[in-house]
């Protein structure tokens, strides 16, 4: 599990014109999970719907080009999407500064570490 820029380039592009618009709320959802206890959370993003996860934030409803979704490592596991724990967690950079993407899409599915933009 790795940022790869030979695989996800494309997706960087698109995903980082996105990200800057819901950044704020990504990462306020992101401590609200931790604060509830849960780990390591992760945040699926698709341009259709997907199971993995509550849908946060809509592109329909939004000025954005990808759905976001809130959830945590633990779904990840129970759904074999995660088979090293370890290994996640070793790869798995700090929540305060990254936000863990699973992007999904029919040519790429894969883990990205995204950083928030500075204040």
């Amino acid at each position: 599990m790795h940022n790869d820029p030979e695989l996800n380039g494309k997706y960087l592009g698109t995903i980082s014109q996105d990200f800057v618009k819901v950044a704020d709320t990504i990462k306020e959802a992101s401590y609200q999970i931790r604060k509830a206890g849960f780990e390591n959370p992760v945040f699926p993003v698709c341009k259709d719907s997907q199971p993995i996860g509550q849908l946060l934030l809509d592109r329909l409803h939004a000025d954005i080009d990808w759905n976001y979704y809130a959830s945590f490592m633990d779904e990840f596991v129970q759904r074999q999407l995660i088979t090293s724990i370890d290994e996640f967690k070793l790869a798995y950079k700090d929540p305060d500064e990254f936000c863990c993407l699973f992007v999904v899409d029919r040519e790429f599915t894969n883990f990205v570490f995204i950083p928030y933009p500075e204040d």
